[in-house]
């Protein structure tokens, strides 16, 4: 089940994260790293301002994509290690917010993406030799595992960057 598309404007988002590089097949890798990043705030004494997300960075699904498990702060910070600090951008974004199994995720996005083409709608997106880079392509974890472990009843909100 997902919500109707709609459009918002988001201020900029100071967040920590760790970065890989994955396949769909090995998603795991970087989603496993949470508890990394929120080791690494609680050890400094920083509380997250939000939900954790996933920021697809890169995106060539036939091969590789570009991934960071980021968690959201209210001030800047500064990394250390595999952990850096950095921002989501302001700007127009376009939003959904989908209640199910994360495997679903896929199909889900594919709505949306197809959303945006019948009304004209561009993403901050380019294509590289890489695949597409995005300037914020993301997924707010709004559920947490550990309080419900029903993964047909966890929330995701999607929210793409607009073109300015």
């Amino acid at each position: 089940m997902s919500s109707e598309p709609i459009i918002v404007d988001r201020p900029a988002q100071p967040y920590v994260a760790v970065r890989g590089l994955i396949t769909m097949q090995t998603f795991a890798r970087i989603a496993d790293r949470f508890p990394e990043v929120f080791g690494w705030l609680a050890a400094r004494g920083i509380e997250p301002s939000g939900p954790p997300f996933f920021k697809y960075n890169v995106i060539d699904m036939a091969h590789e994509l570009e991934l960071e498990a980021a968690v959201p702060v209210a001030e800047a910070v500064e990394g250390e290690g595999d952990v850096f600090g950095a921002e989501l951008p302001a700007g127009r974004y376009a939003t959904l917010t989908y209640r199910g199994h994360p495997q679903e995720l896929v199909e889900v996005t594919g709505g949306l993406l197809a959303w945006a083409e019948e009304r004209g709608i561009e993403w901050d997106m380019a294509p590289s030799d890489r695949g597409d880079v995005w300037a914020a392509r993301v997924e707010f974890q709004l559920t947490d595992p550990a309080v419900e472990p029903d993964m047909n009843k966890w929330e995701t909100q999607l929210a793409f960057k607009l073109r300015d």
